[in-house]
């Protein structure tokens, strides 16, 4: 209601400067055609009037007058195209002129320079899908909403215009710091092996033991136990590499579980074993980051009730999220399991959302409307 009063009375006084200056020129036009003497004549019938006006003023016997824009523009036109106009000004100070024509000017770079450009504006629905995807993932990243939209073959903007339109909780979570650089050789020929704890709601401690593909960093096999001995983790190898399909390089830590017969195994299996210096956990980046985010977007958030209850969670994260779902920065947006193409939908569209983890996280289907 205010913008619209605003711009009326704006246009208002544009009207009214418009038709001052067409006055003025009118006047122009008619004192070019008249004769010297009716020209003098009308000139001496002005400034008696003025200086009638200029002693009413300064005996303080009426108020100065209040001038308009129009007359303001007049006076800087007249001020650059008049010698010794300063003579000609009765009403105001020479001074009140200059600084008439600074505003002027001022006016009219502000207007010269304005903004032309900016950011290209985005869709509402692409605002309501921010919105929603920040909302029910809060643990999610402009960067992963912007890779998520990719996936689901959208076009979202930028990082920073995905984070303006981002739910804003009141109590936000702390982000994560940031992961050393990765050890990118021999990506597509090597796995990593490692360990972790979970404590359960009875306090009792399970290991999860990972074997874990540096190429398309899919979890190749996990399994959990209460006492992890170096038999079994030679047999959780032994299931992890069916008919052959195993890797040429296996990166694995110190630990004192594996003991020698995890070497002679994988020697006898012709698969190089590389281990990590002691107390370098960034050796093995890629484990070790698919193990921290196991535990913010998953462990952190859940409590543990058993050795069952531990193994559907971790089947479910890895299988119905992890997997097919989450876009990893370093395999450019894509998700470990490729997927099928979707078809393009070039018609009206929805979103389709299925709850993971009870609605921990979301997996998105784009459908025609």
């Amino acid at each position: 209601m205010n913008a619209t009063k605003n711009l009326l009375t704006n246009l208002c006084n544009l009207l009214v400067c418009a038709c001052e200056a067409f006055r003025y020129g009118l006047t122009f036009l008619r004192a070019i055609l008249c004769s010297r003497a009716v020209l003098a004549a009308r000139l001496l019938a002005v400034e008696s009037q003025l200086a009638a006006c200029k002693q009413r003023i300064d005996s303080n016997k009426c108020p100065r007058p209040r001038f308009t824009a129009s007359f303001r523009l007049l006076w800087v036109v007249l001020s650059k195209s008049l010698d010794k106009w300063e003579d000609l000004a009765h009403l105001m100070q020479p001074a009140t002129v200059k600084k008439w024509h600074n505003t002027a000017s001022r006016y009219f770079w502000r207007w010269k320079s304005r903004s032309k450009g900016g950011r290209p504006p985005i869709s509402n629905e692409m605002q309501n899908l921010i919105y929603k995807l920040s909302k029910e993932n809060p643990l999610w990243s402009p960067e992963r909403i912007k890779d998520t939209l990719i996936l689901l073959k959208y076009d979202p903007p930028c990082e920073d215009t995905i984070r303006k339109y981002m739910y804003k909780p009141r109590k936000p979570r702390e982000r994560s710091t940031t992961w050393l650089p990765f050890l990118r050789n021999h990506l597509d020929i090597s796995w990593a092996i490692d360990f972790f704890t979970v404590t359960t709601i009875n306090f009792a401690t399970y290991y999860v033991f990972l074997v874990f593909d540096h190429g398309r960093r899919r979890v190749i096999h996990f399994a959990i136990t209460r006492n992890p001995l170096m038999k079994w983790v030679i047999q959780q190898l032994r299931e992890a590499m069916p008919f052959g399909l195993q890797p040429k390089y296996l990166f694995r830590d110190n630990d004192g579980i594996y003991g020698n017969g995890v070497r002679a195994f994988l020697d006898s299996c012709g698969i190089e074993e590389v281990r990590t210096a002691y107390r370098s956990p960034w050796q093995n980046p890629f484990v070790e980051r698919f193990i921290g985010t196991l535990r913010r977007e998953m462990l952190n958030h859940v409590i543990v009730l058993g050795h069952g209850h531990l193994e559907r969670l971790l089947q479910e994260f890895i299988e119905e999220y992890y997997h097919v779902a989450r876009p990893h920065q370093g395999l450019d947006g894509d998700t470990p399991v490729l997927q099928m193409k979707q078809p393009q939908i070039l018609g009206p569209s929805k979103l389709i959302s299925i709850p993971v983890l009870g609605g921990l996280h979301h997996r998105y289907i784009r459908v025609a409307a």
